[in-house]
């Protein structure tokens, strides 16, 4: 009897619709899953030659339209609910093929429409704004006057097309172009000034990558023509011909044919000009160029230099200077060594010290020949004065990386813990605080320097001359094999894995394979780093076998798909980094790696979590975010990790706050809950306070990531409290609701907010019912004066921001807001209460789009009398789109004064009949455009309309108004 009650409650469900259409739709499903598909695939086939074109015109220096970006956008969220049909599809039962074809129908509309909209006859880009070039650096280099000056005539003369820029290492060669490129970029004597570093040795598909990433502004930049080097140049030579340029090719160690990698020959005709930086003559002479040869520092310079550097009241100490004579004499007038060492002796008042330091250095140079050697013993002086053998190691750690690599500090500061360079601490946090001051303590020491990554975040790296002196201080007699980004396609054969090796760098190099009968005999390597090899797809078990006191491994960015049984046995394994292994879904047990403290599986393929997880008692750090093929995370597994500190999980995998609040030690988290009341639960324990950082996702799907560039994060989807509040962490600073169908009323109603002080960020979305953002009149309301961004959109109910009945001077709720963005509210009619106006005064962005029912964006005050005037001091975007009721921004003839304006957008407003911002008056009493105003933008149907509204002295607006079809929504 059991067996019949599904199928005919489902019958039933279906009589209860229409049987004749759930009939129907049972009948043709075989039908209808066969068009899905097929229209699905017309859609992607679609997108993805809109992709390939937009791919080319970026390179181009066009920039894809908002309206593009927004439906390849869609077009991913559709492809999403495709995928999850197909599974539901591929689980149906026989008797729910009728309701499942049914969304099958609906789904066919959707596709179909998308396809319809992915017509864009005006084209899928526009013109970027012109990026002239990067600004390299705020220091002026010290001498050499008579090389700058003639780099600078060569370039902006006629007679000379390449220059080759040679010297020593250290002597200054990148130090002035980045200078020189500062002038072009400022001066604009060329349309685009390029900085590629190219370095040793020579990779022509990276370098190639460099110059269009630098072109396009871009570090997602693929060149087309994947592997193909022939059809990469002509694309990147076709790019580069379009625009006058300089390319600065830096750190070039060996001769390269201009045409295998694309680059255009220089010409009079092209207006082109490259320069080229090397240490060697031979290789600019042998490249065509002209010569510059760029000498060290006379005595005098370079004791400015190092004056400059130490600070001048050293003159003060008596008998210095002999000594520092002598010291500055040692450096043999190279800048890097200078400044290096004279950083290494500030603060130091002590003269014996001096003395002292005057001494070890001659010994040191004077004990080797050769220019290398010299620099090399000048600069390990300076390791040497840091006094401290954490610091030094840290330091040496740096050169297992490539040459001229920009890492990050969270990466480096991870790689030092990792090394167990920085340990010992109770928490995480006061780890990273000693590893940010040993890392500050390196850059004052000038042994590392800050740069950005292609991210244009901050980075750091080690000038190529530290970096070989850091590479002969740890060589092969130390135990170090360092091999990174050397174009490797194999791995050392038996004979070059010694047995005394400590750690080895084989990262960033074209290694595919390892041989099955490698199995090196290292009894003392402790790290192995194999990472970003990006073909490297299979491990043999030997290959670990004779490596058993293994700590550090690192195959991240690999396309491994298993990991070798032999992984097991590793039982001193501290860190495992498996992150971007895209390809990677299975790993062996792990129960005996009882000293693993770190496994970093983010974005890798993982399907099941690794047996043996739950044994892993000194784990501290667990990452196992974007592993969307992961399924579940088995119950009371991560209760057992109690010594975690750092926990990532990928958001679609929700989790038990009961769970996680055991984690009394835990600093970082990111992850998702399925309901409200486990969210509550962990929010409301005691070890909650611990959490430095935390990004929590609570109900139902998200598309994009949880993370976010705030510290404490809360994002609500599709939940149903009942009557339970929300409770919110009192550092929340950034909060977003969907589809919450408890907020009946108000924010503050819905959710216990009074303490959540830090708030800066807020977005409402698709809360059906939600009146109000706050409600003065309730017995509690938040106190939001951090809140500098407030995002509201689908709120159908939404009538005012705040609610002011009964409350007789209402608290600036919203003073420090700077962004409000509001659509889709379409029972709204007026935007800002006149009575509030003063909570809004650090506004800088109003935009609302799509509120049908919006008549007035300063709402006029209920009495008789409203300020002919009102002021938004800070104003500079005011954007108001698609509202075909607006008839007014403020009352029919009051003014807004706002000279902070930079922008306005008015896109079919055309019930709007009056502007009411007022121009500034010059000081003959004379009407002027804003100062700050750049640009008052429109759509093309609306040229009739801005004939017909009424602005004072609007002649004066006309050189600022721009009509176009590209709007962000």
């Amino acid at each position: 009897m059991e067996l019949l009650v599904e199928p005919i409650m489902e019958l039933v469900k279906c009589l209860g619709r229409s049987a004749c259409t759930c009939l129907n739709y049972h009948l043709n499903f075989d039908e209808v899953v066969s068009e899905l598909r097929r229209e699905w695939g017309i859609l992607n086939s679609q997108k993805e030659d809109i992709n390939s074109i937009v791919e080319t015109e970026v390179l181009w220096g066009k920039e894809v339209k908002h309206e593009v970006q927004g439906w390849l956008e869609r077009v991913e969220e559709i492809n999403k609910e495709v995928q999850a049909i197909q599974e539901k599809i591929q689980r149906v039962k026989w008797y729910s093929r009728g309701c499942l074809g049914k969304l099958v129908c609906k789904k066919i509309e959707v596709v179909k429409k998308i396809h319809e909209q992915g017509c864009f006859p005006n084209g899928l880009v526009v013109n970027r704004p012109l990026t002239r070039g990067v600004i390299m650096s705020n220091d002026n280099p010290v001498g050499e006057d008579s090389a700058k000056e003639k780099i600078w005539g060569y370039l902006v003369g006629n007679e000379v097309r390449k220059i080759g820029v040679c010297g020593l290492g250290g002597v200054g060669k990148t130090t002035i172009m980045k200078h020189i490129n500062d002038e072009l970029v400022k001066e604009a004597k060329f349309d685009k000034v390029i900085w590629v570093t190219v370095s040793y040795p020579l990779d022509v598909i990276k370098l190639q990558e460099n110059i269009a990433r630098t072109i396009a502004g871009d570090d997602k930049q693929r060149l087309p023509g994947g592997e193909d080097k022939e059809r990469r140049a002509a694309e990147l030579k076709s790019v580069m011909g379009r625009v006058r340029h300089v390319l600065i090719l830096d750190d070039v160690w060996e001769v390269f044919s201009l045409i295998e990698v694309g680059i255009p020959e220089p010409t009079i005709h092209n207006g082109s000009k490259i320069v080229i930086t090397s240490r060697s003559i031979d290789v600019c002479q042998k490249m065509g160029c002209e010569i510059v040869k760029v000498e060290p520092l006379s005595f005098q310079e370079s004791l400015n230099l190092f004056l400059d550097k130490v600070g001048r009241h050293v003159l003060q100490l008596p008998n210095l200077e002999g000594i520092l004579k002598l010291i500055v004499e040692e450096c043999g007038g190279l800048p890097l060594a200078i400044v290096v060492l004279a950083e290494s002796m500030k603060g130091e008042d002590d003269i014996e010290v001096w003395k002292n330091a005057s001494n070890e250095l001659r010994e040191q140079v004077k004990s080797v020949t050769g220019s290398d050697e010299k620099m090399f013993k000048r600069l390990r002086f300076s390791y040497d004065r840091l006094n401290n053998s954490e610091i030094q190691n840290c330091f040496l750690y740096c050169s297992l990386l490539p040459e001229d690599y920009p890492f990050q500090r969270k990466e480096l500061i991870e790689g030092w813990i990792d090394e167990g360079l920085i340990d010992g601490f109770a928490s995480r946090k006061t780890t990273y605080d000693r590893g940010h001051a040993y890392l500050n303590r390196l850059v004052k020491n000038c042994l590392l320097e800050k740069t950005v990554d292609w991210h244009g975040d901050d980075a750091f790296k080690m000038h190529d001359v530290l970096r070989d002196m850091a590479i002969k201080s740890i060589g092969p007699e130390f135990g170090y094999m360092v091999k990174a980004a050397m174009k490797l396609t194999d791995v050392p054969n038996e004979h070059g894995w010694g047995n005394d090796l400590k750690k080895v760098s084989l990262m960033g190099n074209n290694i595919s394979k390892i041989p099955l009968e490698l199995s090196p005999k290292c009894p003392t390597l402790s790290t192995l780093i194999l990472s970003n090899n990006q073909n490297l797809s299979e491990i043999p078990g030997s290959f670990f076998e004779g490596m058993p006191e293994l700590k550090v491994l690192d195959l991240s960015g690999t396309s491994i798909e298993t990991l070798p049984n032999s992984i097991s046995n590793l039982e001193k394994l501290s860190s495992m980094r498996l992150r971007w292994c895209y390809k990677l879904r299975h790993l062996p047990s792990l129960a005996k790696l009882t000293a693993l403290k770190k496994l970093d599986l983010k974005d890798s393929a993982i399907e099941v979590v690794p047996q043996g997880m739950e044994k892993l008692i000194s784990l501290e750090y667990l990452d196992l975010s974007d592993c969307d093929s992961l399924e579940e995370i088995p119950m009371g597994m991560l209760s057992n990790l109690s010594n975690l500190q750092y926990l990532l999980v990928y958001e679609e995998l929700r989790i038990k706050g009961e769970e996680v609040a055991r984690l009394s030690k835990l600093e970082t988290f990111e992850g998702g809950f399925n309901d409200i009341q486990g969210y509550n639960y962990f929010v409301k324990s005691q070890d909650f306070q611990t959490l430095a950082n935390y990004t929590i996702g609570v109900g139902g799907r998200f598309y994009g990531r949880l993370t976010s560039q705030k510290k404490s994060v809360v994002r609500i989807i599709n939940c149903d409290s009942g009557e339970e509040c929300i409770v919110f962490p009192d550092n929340l600073q950034e909060l977003e609701i969907e589809e919450h169908r408890n907020m009946r009323s108000s924010l503050n109603k819905a959710a216990l907010l009074e303490k959540a002080t830090e708030l800066s960020y807020c977005g409402i979305r698709y809360c059906v019912d939600m009146e109000c953002v706050v409600d003065l009149d309730s017995s509690s309301y938040p106190v939001l004066d951090k809140l500098e961004k407030l995002y509201l959109r689908g709120l159908p109910k939404l009538s005012v921001l705040v609610r002011v009945e009964g409350v007789a001077t209402p608290p600036h709720v919203f003073f420090n807001l700077k962004t409000l963005w509001i659509g889709d509210c379409s029972g709204m009619r007026k935007l800002l209460p006149l009575e509030l106006l003063q909570s809004f005064q650090n506004l800088e962005e109003i935009n609302v789009n799509r509120c049908k029912q919006m008549e007035e964006i300063i709402a006029s005050s209920d009495s008789d009398v409203s300020p002919d005037k009102f002021t938004l001091p800070k104003l500079r975007r005011l954007f108001l789109r698609y509202l075909p009721q607006l008839k007014s921004i403020y009352s029919a003839k009051g003014l807004m004064v706002c000279d902070s304006i930079e922008e306005i957008q008015i896109w079919k407003c055309q019930e709007l009949k009056r502007m009411p911002v007022q121009l500034p008056l010059l000081d003959n009493g004379q009407p002027s455009p804003p100062p700050c105003l750049k640009e008052i933008k429109m759509d093309e149907e609306s040229k009739d309309w801005w004939e017909s509204v009424e602005w004072d002295h609007k002649n004066l607006l006309q050189p600022f108004l721009k009509y176009s079809s590209d709007f962000l929504d």
